[in-house]
């Protein structure tokens, strides 16, 4: 007896799935050895310091772990170690005490632009293999997974 094509279907989709999670998993890996090795940092640095500068300004604790998918608690550790390096500054909101604003200071936007530059090249380097079109496919494909969000 064969397997109804419903059954088939989805143990594709789950086939895919694990590829897509060890494809995301082997690449995050190596920029984490990456940033540790040529850089002495590490990925959850950087990507707070990516939503510090993204967001061109201070914000708040809450918007920064919101935005980072991650507890206050992980962003606030990181956000005391950019502050002890002069990366990265707290100041209390002068509406609301309870809220605290974070941003880069000058030097943590130009060491992040200096981070993301080489990040960027070595993103390059990982993904050599892709054409233009094998791109534009696969953002197609990730667009529909999203429900076409984003």
């Amino acid at each position: 007896m064969s397997e109804p094509v419903d059954d088939l279907l989805s143990r594709r989709r789950l086939r895919a799935w694990l590829r897509l999670l060890g494809v995301a998993r082997k690449v995050e890996n190596h920029l984490r050895e990456f940033l540790r090795v040529e850089h002495a940092t590490t990925l959850p640095r950087f990507d707070v310091m990516a939503a510090l500068h993204a967001n061109g300004g201070p914000m708040t604790m809450t918007e920064l772990s919101r935005r980072l998918l991650v507890s206050n608690g992980n962003a606030t550790a990181v956000v005391d170690r950019l502050e002890r390096d002069g990366l990265a500054r707290r100041t209390p909101s002068p509406d609301d005490r309870r809220t605290v604003h974070v941003a880069l200071t000058e030097v943590g936007h130009r060491r992040f632009e200096e981070l993301a530059a080489d990040h960027a090249r070595e993103v390059n380097k990982l993904l050599a293999g892709l054409t233009a079109q094998d791109l534009d496919a696969l953002r197609g494909v990730m667009h529909r997974m999203r429900g076409g969000q984003g």
